[in-house]
């Protein structure tokens, strides 16, 4: 029985090695519809690569990946919130692609730009997300407790702390969750220390918090 995207989040973690082990066609393909989508949806211009074998990252990297060899290039046209929206796509996508069985890994940084950057449909370039058949599963990241994330202006509705738990979840640059979220009435902001990837961050928590405490049940403030 596949996953929801809901329940996604709690299974979901980062996986750097991966099995020799081919996706089949029909994954892929869910896979290229969902990217489609969320590029209408965010303004972004995502795209697959399946089955690069070299050259993807730099030495460092090669010491603690394996058969990473499918990818996300995580990408728009620079613009205003581009960084933000590309985070929240690319929540969408992890948690999709392990609805179907898969394992991801965000990375910003420590991958072969010029190879990625003439392989993308846009010249703005944050990251890759790898996927794939893990060796593992994975395992939790070290978290912060939810006091520590967030505050909210009177008696905290059930709704507010099933989004801040959710979002806790969330990958963040070096697992710093460097991101605080307030809460009154059915209003809800999110900020982030700045930092590299922060606004990415921002995003994929957005995206994560969303999930977690239902959309019906409040509304960003900016």
């Amino acid at each position: 029985m596949s996953l929801s995207m809901k329940e996604a989040i709690y299974t979901r973690h980062t996986v750097r090695q991966y099995k020799k082990k081919a996706i089949p066609q029909p994954i892929l393909d869910k896979l290229s519809k969902r990217i489609e989508q969320v590029n209408q949806t965010y303004n972004t211009k995502i795209s697959l690569k399946c089955d690069q074998k070299d050259g993807l990252f730099l030495p460092l990297r090669y010491v603690i990946a394996k058969n990473a060899t499918n990818y996300m290039i995580l990408a728009s046209d620079d613009r205003i919130r581009a960084d933000e929206n590309i985070g929240e796509a690319s929540a969408d996508l992890m948690l999709y692609a392990q609805t179907l069985g898969l394992n991801t890994w965000w990375i910003g940084g420590t991958w072969n730009h010029k190879k990625v950057k003439t392989q993308a449909q846009a010249d703005h370039v944050i990251g890759i997300l790898v996927f794939g058949y893990g060796e593992t599963s994975g395992k939790p990241h070290p978290s912060k407790n939810s006091r520590e994330v967030s505050l909210y202006e009177g008696k905290e509705p059930d709704w507010f702390r099933k989004g801040v738990d959710a979002a806790l979840l969330a990958p963040t640059a070096l697992n710093k969750q460097n991101f605080f979220l307030q809460g009154k009435g059915d209003e809800v902001s999110i900020h982030t220390k700045e930092a590299a990837f922060s606004l990415a961050d921002q995003g994929i928590v957005r995206y994560f918090f969303e999930l977690g405490a239902g959309k019906d049940n409040f509304k960003w403030i900016y």
